[in-house]
Formats: structure tokens, C-alpha cells, sequence
């Protein structure tokens, strides 16, 4: 699961938006929006994008991106 809140700080201490993401990622803001706030899933490719755009570390990673532990509860991992 995605960590929303971190996800948006650092869009803000960036100056960045979520249509910046989207543009980098050649999908719709919406989309984006929604894969963020954990209404849709969200691919590890897409993830580490994002990580590039936001500057977020290989240490970082797992904070932004896997909010609840990688595997989720039954310890699968189909999207982040």
C-alpha cells in the first residue's frame, strides 16, 4: 500500500503535482490520483518511476511504497 501522506509531502517539498506524475508516467492525472490514494493498485514499474521523479532512495523506497510491510497480509505481493 502506498503511504499517501509521504507521497504528497515530498510532491510539496519538490514542487511537483500529481500531473507531473501522470506526464511522467503517460497516464491520466486521474489515474494517478487514485493509484496514490490507494483506490487503484499501483505496479512496482510504476513505483519505481515515481521514485525516480520524487528522489526517493532505495533505503526510502519501502516507507513510500509499502506502507503496510511488502506482501500485505496473506504475505503476496500481485501490485504495491
Amino acid at each position: 500500500m502506498v503511504d499517501t501522506k509521504k507521497i504528497k509531502i515530498r510532491l510539496i517539498e519538490l514542487g511537483l503535482t500529481q500531473q507531473d506524475i501522470a506526464k511522467f508516467l503517460d497516464l491520466a492525472t486521474p489515474t494517478i490520483n487514485q493509484k496514490i490514494n490507494n483506490v487503484r493498485p499501483m505496479t512496482l514499474s510504476e513505483a519505481e518511476k515515481i521514485a525516480v521523479l520524487l528522489k526517493i532512495t532505495k533505503q526510502e523506497f519501502c516507507d513510500f511504497f509499502y506502507k503496510n510491510g511488502i506482501g500485505g497480509k496473506d504475505g503476496k505481493d500481485k501490485n504495491l
